[in-house]
């Protein structure tokens, strides 16, 4: 029976999310309490792999988000590179209004964050926190409205989301690189051409890849370049398929997945999400840094996930997602506030005060709390818009037909 019970919640979409929830709340009902010392000398005990005392030697907390992380990030670069050779990402047609949205918000949150913190220089370094979305969170909130919204927003907000992915990772490339070691960069660069003759060679074996990017991971790690970006260099070199037309590449997505929503994702949040409220008050709230946070993520997303969707379709350079309405546009925009995991991530990299990363974690929750709230409020509870949606089904109907004579005739004239 419980076995058939986990089986059924497991296999549900928004599983996922809900873990991930579970996971943030746990961590602050820990450190809100008395195993909140227990809690702390947990996350900074230290875990060394040396050979004669060289090697490395780090806080569990770091084990945590420079090594699991990495195998996150590992599985948003298979599902980046699938989406770009045979997915969402493949035409770029399709790729028009979603990253023209996933610009506009990632560019408003950090105007919003900046707007608050310019001139404070032990804090304006975090002006990509509100920038991101978490991809797990929002697709189990969506998951929760069921089929209330059209699937043409569930595409939009994934490919969203994977582009907003993508952007993240150039922003911790450029900006949240540490002081560069030459040598061990140059080093880091002799798995890479590992990987790429591998590639060429045609040999499909996962195996030797992971290991190259395994020892590119500690040569990253130690060049001062974040340790996760080695992930997703990684994944790129994983072929689509092999000789014999399977796919390395779904086979190890496919393998990865269960394990990085299911324990690095949440682990991730247990050992990040711990705000310590003793001592919070409304006051500390509207400090520039968790506000810039919260109305970035709130608003900043909002606006320019949206704004810039209505933009793109009332200038003609793009068509509005099939079947869906305005609202609930603004709804999926909503859900593009939730940062949770790749903000704390990059607040992570932003500071290292404890008093500012608790700051940090309360604007990340404040602000993803509000915008799966009034997300999930305005999906759920859209009332049926007959009149636009058959108005809207029309129009996409004449125009795919349109197209489909265009295509016709072009194709005949050739």
């Amino acid at each position: 029976m419980l076995l058939r019970a986990l089986d059924r919640f497991f296999s549900n979409e928004a599983a996922g999310g809900i873990l991930l929830m579970l996971s943030a709340l746990a961590a602050l009902l820990v450190a809100n309490s008395s195993l909140y010392p227990v809690y702390e000398s947990w996350l900074n005990s230290t875990l060394a792999i040396t050979l004669e005392g060289d090697g490395l030697s780090k806080a569990l907390i770091l084990w945590i988000n420079d090594g699991l992380m990495a195998i996150f990030f590992l599985l948003v670069g298979l599902e980046l590179k699938r989406e770009l050779l045979e997915g969402r990402l493949k035409n770029p047609r399709d790729v028009v209004l979603p990253g023209a949205a996933a610009a506009g918000g990632m560019v408003l949150p950090a105007l919003f964050f900046l707007a608050f913190n310019w001139g404070n220089a032990e804090t304006v370094n975090g002006w990509a926190i509100p920038a991101a979305t978490d991809i797990a969170f929002a697709v189990g909130i969506l998951a929760l409205v069921g089929d209330r919204v059209p699937s043409s927003l569930r595409i939009f907000l994934l490919t969203l989301a994977i582009l907003d992915d993508l952007g993240a990772i150039i922003i911790i490339a450029l900006f949240y690189t540490a002081e560069l070691s030459v040598d061990y960069l140059a080093l880091a660069a002799i798995p890479l051409v590992g990987m790429f003759f591998l590639n060429r060679a045609g040999i499909h074996k996962t195996g030797p890849i992971i290991l190259l990017g395994v020892i590119m991971w500690v040569f990253v790690l130690k060049s001062g370049v974040h340790a996760t970006l080695a992930g997703v260099i990684t994944a790129f070199f994983v072929p689509l398929k092999d000789r014999w037309g399977a796919s390395p590449l779904h086979s190890m997505e496919d393998r990865l997945t269960p394990y990085v929503f299911y324990l690095i994702v949440p682990l991730f949040a247990f050992a990040n999400a711990g705000v310590v409220l003793e001592g919070v008050s409304l006051s500390n709230l509207l400090d520039p840094l968790p506000l810039g946070i919260a109305v970035g993520l709130f608003f900043g997303k909002q606006i320019g996930v949206a704004g810039v969707t209505w933009l793109m379709v009332r200038l003609g350079l793009a068509r509005r997602p099939y079947g869906a309405t305005w609202l609930q546009i603004y709804g999926i925009a909503c859900l593009a506030g939730i940062g949770f995991t790749m903000s704390l991530f990059i607040g992570g990299l932003s500071y290292t005060s404890n008093f500012y990363m608790n700051e940090v974690r309360i604007g990340v929750l404040l602000g993803s709390g509000l915008s799966a709230l009034v997300g999930y409020l305005v999906l759920r509870f859209t009332p049926s818009e007959a009149v636009e949606t058959a108005e809207v089904d029309a129009k996409g109907l004449a125009e795919r037909q349109e197209e489909l004579e265009a295509r016709t005739g072009h194709g005949t004239a050739h």
